[in-house]
């Protein structure tokens, strides 16, 4: 034993930090994992290094982190501290550290510097402290959730029909109360007419009371409003996206319009709503698609490709807009879609993290969806930058193209196809984009339609 801590003072040399490239800043973490401890169970230096066979001086080097360690030695030292070796060694708070690292991104203004300095790393807050640094990530992410929620209350409130049809209701009722309640305050009225005002007070009265609680009713949908449909076209984004927005009975070979019947009738939703049409329109052409590309060539093909959809088209003898619906269809999570008509209303919606998209209306002008059905057949595709917190990076590719069914004496309908990924950092400059622009904060943006609720004006 002797001999070995003999060897380690040995090799001691001058201080010097590790390298870099083999461990980033959360390496550097297990030497302040290890004094904490340490200090926490009133362990003298000397008596651990003497527990574990080191030099009292290499273990302070280990926890000015100055030295890295593993195997056996990280063993022996979690075990002379009661602890798991997990909670010593390196990436155990790698999450933690992640999001503190975003809270601070998301601290003060969008467009500003963030009041957190990096002469404070989150790492050391994050050993010192993990109960406090578990908090203030915990606080991040319920801001981010509160802020989508905001938005998402924003654009109900702006196009739910219901909602208008209930407020119209209850202030029809209010007003029809009033009016009466007017005419009987006159003391000369007559005794039959006063027997019909006051009937109709109290039939205006349950009308008031039935549509204020259909409007309770009607609000008080807790986490589920989101995902209320308000219409055929957004229960047919709901359809779409309890399924993943992909469809697996489609993708068996033989499927055709027994599955796509079966599907539309597991959800009978789609037909209260209306949207029993639209789901038959968007299997079939699903079905389609999963023909011609069937998902495991479609995933070598893409591999050779380099990614290229108009190369993927040519290959398949497609059109570039069912490239891209099957590319989202198969991506999951990190592909997102979003179609649109001629009006540029938006028609079919996959969302992605980070890349919002209105349940209602058109998206931003910006967007190259809708540079596409300028120039049909012609595929656009761009960096694309969403406004937020921490700004978040996309490759945006769409291409319009001409519905099948016109002709030379009617005006051509057209469908713009957008396909978004996200895209980690690259040097290539990005387009500042947004939403829409009711919740873009983008002040100076000459596409701007109406004013921002997050603009600093309407602070």
């Amino acid at each position: 034993m002797q001999k070995h801590t003999r060897n380690r003072r040995f090799s001691l040399s001058p201080p010097a930090p590790p390298p870099a490239a083999s461990g980033g800043p959360q390496a550097r973490l297990t030497g302040s994992r290890i004094r904490e401890r340490r200090l926490a169970r009133g362990t003298r230096q000397a008596d651990l290094a003497k527990t574990v066979g080191i030099s009292p001086a290499y273990l302070n080097l280990i926890e000015h982190n100055r030295r890295r360690i593993g195997g056996k030695l990280v063993v022996d030292l979690a075990r002379a501290l009661g602890v798991e070796p997990a909670q010593l060694t390196e990436g155990a708070e790698d999450a933690l550290v992640t999001a503190l690292r975003e809270a601070g991104a998301r601290a003060g203004p969008p467009g500003q510097t963030s009041p957190v300095s990096e002469r404070e790393p989150p790492e050391d807050f994050a050993t010192r402290f993990p109960g406090w640094a578990g908090l203030v990530a915990g606080q991040a992410r319920r801001i981010g959730e509160l802020e989508r929620l905001v938005e998402t209350l924003t654009d109900r409130l702006a196009h739910d029909p219901h909602l208008a049809a209930a407020l119209h209701e209850v202030l029809s009722a209010v007003t029809a109360i009033r009016s009466a309640a007017a005419i009987l305050s006159d003391p000369d009225i007559d005794a039959e007419w006063r027997a019909r005002f006051l009937r109709s007070v109290r039939e205006e009265s349950r009308r008031l009371s039935e549509s204020a609680e259909g409007l309770v009713t009607w609000l008080d949908t807790g986490a589920d409003f989101a995902e209320t449909a308000l219409s055929p076209v957004d229960q047919l984004g709901v359809f779409a996206a309890r399924s993943g927005y992909r469809f697996d009975p489609l993708e068996r070979p033989g499927a055709g319009h027994r599955e796509i019947e079966t599907l539309v009738s597991a959800d009978p939703a789609l037909i209260e709503a209306g949207a029993g049409e639209l789901a038959h329109a968007l299997l079939a052409r699903y079905l389609a698609d999963a023909r011609a590309m069937p998902a495991e060539a479609f995933a070598a093909s893409r591999a050779a490709a380099g990614d290229d959809p108009a190369r993927l088209a040519a290959a398949f003898g497609v059109g570039v807009d069912a490239v891209l619906r099957r590319i989202a269809a198969l991506g999951g999570d990190g592909a997102g879609l979003v179609t649109c008509d001629g009006a540029g209303v938006l028609t079919l919606r996959k969302p992605v993290e980070g890349f919002a998209l209105p349940r209602f209306g058109a998206g931003c002008p910006l967007w190259p969806l809708y540079q596409a059905l300028s120039r049909p057949a012609q595929p656009v595709s761009c960096l694309v930058e969403m406004p937020g917190r921490v700004p978040r990076r996309f490759r945006a590719r769409a291409v319009a193209q001409v519905m099948p069914g016109t002709g030379f004496a009617t005006p051509p309908a057209l469908e713009a196809t957008m396909l978004i990924e996200p895209v980690e950092d690259t040097p290539e400059p990005a387009i500042p984009m947004g939403s829409a622009c009711r919740v873009c904060p983008r002040d100076a943006c000459p596409a701007r339609r109406e004013p921002s609720i997050l603009s600093a004006e309407a602070g």
